[in-house]
């Protein structure tokens, strides 16, 4: 009995006190994951971008003849070829699709619903002042009986 009082007495102060540790250690997992997304995100544009230039550096006149006109709105060079115009509305819908969040915070780390709850100020005091009597229970009621005097002269 001494054990199982102790130890959740123990795990109870522990809890409370190193709450604050906890959140942190989980909200800096979460933003190492975010991170890391955001890393492979950045690393897959570049991937892009090395093909673009590798095939820019391939015919840079061909290809520069093709895009300035995309890019900067120009006429193009050759009567026969065609390039459609974007309406306004399909940029705006070109550029929210492309400034759209793909970090899904769902697929990170959240708190547990153990430590949402025991963080709260109430109940992290109401842990410590349990775990203290569980402690104080153990020691006062659980410890073995001291030798009485008289049998200890005899």
């Amino acid at each position: 009995m001494f054990v199982v009082f102790f130890s959740i007495g123990a795990a109870s102060l522990t809890i409370s006190i190193l709450c604050d540790d906890l959140v942190k250690y989980y909200r800096s997992k979460n933003d190492l994951v975010v991170r890391q997304q955001a890393v492979d995100k950045l690393k897959s544009f570049n991937a892009d971008l090395d093909v673009l230039l590798e095939k820019l550096e391939e015919d840079p006149n061909n290809n520069a003849k093709r895009l300035a006109p995309a890019v900067l709105g120009t006429k193009p060079e050759d009567a026969n070829a065609v390039y459609p115009r974007a309406t306004p509305e399909q940029l705006a819908a070109a550029r929210q699709a492309l400034a759209q969040d793909p970090n899904n915070q769902s697929a990170a780390p959240k708190l547990p619903n153990w430590l949402t709850r025991c963080s709260e100020p109430s109940r992290r005091i109401t842990l410590f002042i349990a775990g203290s009597f569980l402690i104080l229970i153990s020691f006062t009621c659980f410890t073995p009986p001291r030798q009485s005097k008289v049998k200890e002269k005899r």
